[in-house]
């Protein structure tokens, strides 16, 4: 829900709710409070064994781990015990309209709340500081990527039609979109990181970094796409990805008969199921440790994430990766597919609307439509534009590197004044047209035909 309604800007949504809830409940036990200490203490000592208990639970968390929230609570008792005082001195009825006493506890409680409030911002902000310090933004910084021993094409002059806001064919690093799970990004260590290839195979296998590395690489452009994507949303992109093939390492590994699910874990716990026999039929899977000439960035699953063109990410993308485990499909089911989404996500053939932009009115005459088509280790053969819904107009398509990633169209259209209807569909190289029966994306992703309203002035 958090997703449809605030694409990537669902972690920031889920943190300022989060806030306002505490805010409310910390207010109430402050109400309280001011008639028994105890319903103070109690509260407090709630929220830090909350705390602590999601602190231990992590993966790989260790006592220290709870640290935080035992200091924070103790801080928190500490506070309470100093403010009450005040805050009852305040808030006790005057005995006279313009008692004195009463107004300078109003004002030393509202001081003394200030002091805390500070102390409170300096010591979270000075703890996001520490947190950032002690991630691994240096230790990426002085990650040296090898050359690919297979180089991907080069992007056909075509490839971009750069039209003003259209999205470009290659997305920086910055704009490219993110969902996850993590609230708080995973800071994984290059130095002590480990990829362990376990469960049903015949030979298990651990590398570090620096023997990833070694491995042969290879470079491709391949577009990712979100299951939560709506139709004409924005939660695909499309990078230049440098890493190990993981058909590679799946043959190195030996799987065992029957085992047709690769389990990947992130270092937070999130797990992902892709089908292996998706990861071994020869299409462009890795082990990305680079994106778009660079070391991933740390919110993009520094230092190895999984890129696989043609599903969607919840099934294969798994970011921060630090194992893959052979198993079945009957006798695990990972993150999503326990929340009721679909075991397997191949990415549905789709088109959007990017030009002209929605809510802008055009001048009368030939106005260009544009945007991008995706159907990833299909290819898109064909993308037509539908006006006041009636016919449909052949768009010029873009070049673009291999079936794997999105292509741009454009078409021009003899717009004439009033208001009308834009519509827009794909078809995928096989010749499978993307429906034009509206569907959500639970649980296995939208279909529909991209739609908005254009005014054009006479």
């Amino acid at each position: 829900f958090a997703i449809s309604l605030f694409g990537t800007h669902d972690k920031i949504a889920l943190q300022i709710g989060t806030v306002v809830l505490l805010a409310a409940v910390a207010a109430l036990i402050g109400v309280l409070t001011l008639r028994h200490w105890w319903y103070g203490a109690a509260g407090i000592a709630a929220f830090g064994v909350i705390g602590v208990a999601a602190a231990v639970s992590r993966p790989a968390a260790s006592a220290t781990w709870a640290l935080p929230s035992l200091i924070g609570t103790a801080a928190a008792l500490g506070a309470l015990r100093w403010l009450l005082p005040s805050a009852a001195a305040a808030t006790e009825p005057a005995t006279e309209p313009d008692a004195v006493p009463a107004a300078g506890a109003r004002r030393r409680f509202l001081a003394q709340v200030g002091l805390v409030t500070g102390g409170a911002m300096v010591a979270g902000f000075g703890g996001r500081q520490l947190s950032t310090r002690r991630g691994v933004a240096a230790a990426r910084d002085d990650v040296v990527l090898p050359a690919p021993s297979s180089t991907a094409p080069a992007a056909p002059a075509g490839a971009d039609l750069r039209i003003a806001d259209l999205a470009p064919y290659v997305t920086g690093n910055d704009d490219f979109y993110r969902i996850d799970t993590a609230l708080v990004v995973p800071q994984v260590d290059p130095n002590s990181w480990r990829l362990r290839i376990s469960g049903r195979v015949r030979k298990p296998l651990e590398l570090t970094f620096a023997q990833l590395l070694a491995r042969p690489m290879v470079e491709r452009y391949i577009t990712l796409c979100c299951v939560s994507n709506e139709v004409g949303g924005d939660l695909i992109s499309n990078a230049l990805w440098l890493g190990v093939p993981v058909k590679d390492l799946l043959d190195e590994a030996g799987p065992r008969d029957g085992a047709d699910q690769v389990v990947s874990r992130s270092a937070d716990g999130f797990t992902c199921g892709t089908p292996t026999a998706v990861l071994q039929d020869g299409r462009d899977a890795i082990l990305a440790v680079g994106m778009n000439g660079e070391p991933l960035p740390v919110a993009h699953g520094f230092p190895v994430r999984m890129v696989v063109p043609g599903l969607y990410g919840y099934v294969s993308a798994c970011k921060w990766i630090v194992s893959m485990e052979l198993a079945t499909f009957a006798e695990f089911d990972a993150y999503w597919i326990r929340r009721g989404w679909a075991e397997q996500g191949p990415i549905k053939t789709q088109s959007r609307i990017d030009v002209p932009r929605r809510g802008k009115d055009v001048p009368a005459g030939q106005v260009t439509v544009a945007g991008v088509a995706w159907a990833q280790h299909r290819g898109i053969g064909k993308v037509e534009v539908s006006v006041d819904r009636g016919d449909w107009h052949e768009a010029t398509l873009a070049d673009a590197v291999s079936i794997d990633t999105w292509r741009q169209w454009s078409w021009a259209w003899p717009a004439a004044p009033g208001r009308h209807t834009l519509q827009v569909r794909a078809t995928d190289a096989t010749g499978e047209t993307q429906p034009g029966e509206e569907r959500p994306i639970f649980p296995d992703g939208a279909t529909g035909w991209d739609t908005m309203e254009v005014t054009v002035r006479g």
